[in-house]
């Protein structure tokens, strides 16, 4: 299996499966000098951690990040960070019925197309297990972001949408995110989702989401006009994430319904004599190169497949079926896929960052 790496100058390879002895990754290119450290990351681990409440898997797994490399007396040396994460709570005998059928909606069958061999506990290499490596090696690039950019630089993710209710725009408070299940910052929202989503596990079925992550204080140049484009690579970064089936920039889709004098954002010098931007519908992006604007980036992932209503399907020996997914599966996958999304455009940032001073900081402008 090739294609387990993400990133150009600051890039990670992973590896493990759902229910092998540990997940992990090897993070390269970080700069050195950075203070970095297992209680550095693991804030950020706790906050994708499955069984925190009813609305997640109630797999039981801590999530402890162990650094094997890379780091001396709390701080990079510029060398290929190593990072381990042990699995302590697999069940994989809840995959024993159904090792030989193929689940709606999961990687089972084309898994088994292409390599003729899989592994079928949880999903193997194909569950969202892996997203928590990500979500580490998304700790160390937010954490170097924040100490190149400085104060200014933020990044946060939240839910906007669960099935088919929305939040309310007015009432978004950024506050709020961490102070319910749902990483959401309408409060009343998150409200109506719990009864939603109770109703929708009592029937034996999930739930899709929309995450819409936001990152403040970006340096105007980040990115290429062509093939290295800023938002391709988010587009591309958001995409790989388990679940994802659709990503837009800004305005998104919408901006198709929008006359094109709205459309593109006008500028104006502002007070302090820099060019400033009256609107931002295309998401803080222009021609693959970021404006100085927040970069706003909108995920849609579909219901989690793992369900306990029988599904139509067929086995690997072409035998007709149904299925039924047993035990612990978030009724709504997308709920923690927010810290994964938020790692995905920190890692993005940080190498376009570096992409970026590698070509341009050689001469003076």
């Amino acid at each position: 299996m090739g294609d387990n790496s993400f990133g150009t100058l600051f890039s990670f390879t992973s590896f493990g499966e759902s229910h092998g002895k540990a997940i992990g990754c090897i993070v390269d290119g970080v700069p050195p000098g950075l203070p970095l450290s297992e209680e550095a990351i693991q804030p950020y681990m706790d906050r994708r951690r499955p069984g925190q409440n009813r609305f997640v898997t109630q797999r039981r797994e801590a999530d402890k990040v162990e650094i094997l490399s890379g780091v001396f007396e709390e701080k990079t040396t510029g060398t290929p960070i190593s990072l381990i994460i042990k699995n302590t709570d697999q069940r994989s005998k809840d995959y024993g019925d159904i090792a030989k059928q193929y689940r709606p909606g999961h990687a089972d069958f084309t898994y088994d197309a292409k390599y003729g061999h899989r592994d079928y506990r949880g999903g193997g290499r194909s569950s969202a297990r892996e997203t928590a490596v990500r979500v580490a090696a998304g700790a160390i690039a937010d954490l170097a972001l924040k100490a190149i950019l400085g104060e200014t630089f933020q990044l946060y993710g939240s839910v906007v949408q669960i099935g088919p209710h929305e939040i309310n725009r007015d009432n978004f408070d950024r506050n709020q995110i961490d102070q319910n299940p749902f990483f959401c910052g309408d409060k009343e929202a998150a409200k109506n989702w719990e009864d939603y989503l109770d109703g929708v596990r009592k029937q034996g079925s999930s739930a899709g989401a929309v995450l819409e992550i936001v990152a403040s204080g970006i340096p105007v140049g980040l990115g290429q006009p062509i093939y290295g484009k800023l938002d391709a690579e988010i587009a591309s970064a958001m995409m790989s994430i388990n679940a994802a089936k659709g990503v837009e920039i800004g305005s998104g889709f919408g901006l198709s319904a929008i006359p094109g004098h709205q459309a593109g954002d006008e500028m104006r010098i502002g007070d302090d004599g820099a060019p400033t931007f009256l609107s931002n519908h295309n998401g803080g992006v222009l021609g693959g190169i970021s404006t100085g604007q927040d970069i706003v980036a909108r995920v849609a992932i579909k219901p989690t497949s793992s369900i306990l209503t029988p599904r139509k399907s067929i086995s690997s020996d072409g035998i007709a079926t149904d299925v039924v997914t047993k035990g612990r599966h978030d009724p709504c996958v997308g709920i923690r896929g927010v810290p994964v999304a938020e790692a995905m455009l920190a890692i993005v940032l940080l190498d376009q960052l570096m992409r970026h001073h590698a070509q341009t900081a050689i001469l003076p402008r």
